[in-house]
């Protein structure tokens, strides 16, 4: 098999087991405290990962702030990022959960360019902006009575958007000598200590009864959410352009929303699949503005 089949079978797992986690979580949270729920898929990943590491004997960043930083961006994407979704998911059904996650891209480039002033955004790009956050306005107050669907679970999700966007802001600008297996371990590990603090300290431990479809979803996440999309996605960066990689993020609201219809029976109406088009096509606006940044010379 030549090396860009590869890639593209790596590709479609990224879409498929990145896509299926909000269906995942949502079986999970069901029985299973939320934020231990979490916990437990990245404390068991993040060994795993840096378990690799020591037996291939792959570098681990040689300084201490290093460790600290990868540590910070842990906390931010996935106890303030996944740790919500994970919050969120109790009350709000995956395929709208997976929504408003699109759009990650809307608040990096918001970070970057408003923000921290890093770069400049073209007409297209700020037109990208108003239509990926108008398409979660419309999303919010179209929400139909036959949804599972309130505006906790939004807000909370939103907030999970712009954790991880921070997060993957502050990523870029560490400069690691370490695998970069060994900084997704560090990540993972400082996230999931930080999710069992948290559900330590909320009273999650006394509320631990999960059902045998928890555990399932729980271990589905931690080989296939975790451990086998990470590989997917590295290999993936490593034989295409990030820019190709990166268009995941547009098949995985679509990847939710049909599972979660398919295996939850979770409603769908023109106004899902509308907003989902919207939000969408904000995204590629904001990401072919990037695009269209760096070539210029």
């Amino acid at each position: 098999m030549s090396e860009n089949k590869k890639a593209l079978f790596a590709y479609l797992a990224v879409c498929l087991f990145w896509g299926s986690t909000y269906l995942a979580i949502r079986i999970g949270v069901r029985d299973f405290p939320p934020s231990l729920f979490a916990s437990f898929r990245f404390l068991v990943a993040g060994s795993v990962m840096l378990s690799i590491v020591y037996i291939r004997k792959l570098k681990f960043p040689s300084k201490k702030n290093v460790v600290i930083k990868q540590s910070i961006v842990g906390l931010f994407m996935l106890l303030g990022g996944t740790g919500f979704v994970c919050h969120a998911e109790k009350t709000l059904q995956s395929s709208i959960a997976s929504l408003i996650i699109s759009t990650v891209p809307l608040f990096i480039a918001l970070l970057e360019i408003v923000i921290l002033r890093k770069k400049k955004m073209s007409k297209v790009g700020v037109l990208g902006l108003i239509i990926g956050f108008a398409g979660v306005a419309y999303l919010a107050l179209s929400g139909g009575e036959t949804l599972i669907f309130d505006p906790k679970g939004m807000i909370l999700t939103l907030f999970a958007s712009l954790f991880w966007s921070i997060g993957s802001v502050f990523a870029k600008s560490i400069e690691s000598d370490g695998h970069i297996i060994s900084n997704i371990g560090i990540q993972m590990l400082s996230g999931g200590i930080g999710l069992f603090i948290l559900g330590s300290v909320t009273g999650e431990l006394s509320q631990m009864h999960p059902s045998k479809e928890s555990v399932v979803a729980l271990f589905y996440l931690i080989i296939f959410g975790s451990l086998v999309a990470y590989s997917c996605y590295i290999y993936a960066l490593d034989k295409w352009p990030a820019s190709r990689v990166g268009t995941y993020a547009y098949v995985n609201p679509v990847v939710a929303l049909i599972l979660g219809v398919l295996v939850l029976n979770e409603p769908i109406n023109l106004s899902i699949v509308f907003s989902m088009m919207i939000i969408i096509t904000g995204v590629i606006l904001v990401q072919k503005s990037k695009i269209d940044d760096v070539k210029q010379p």
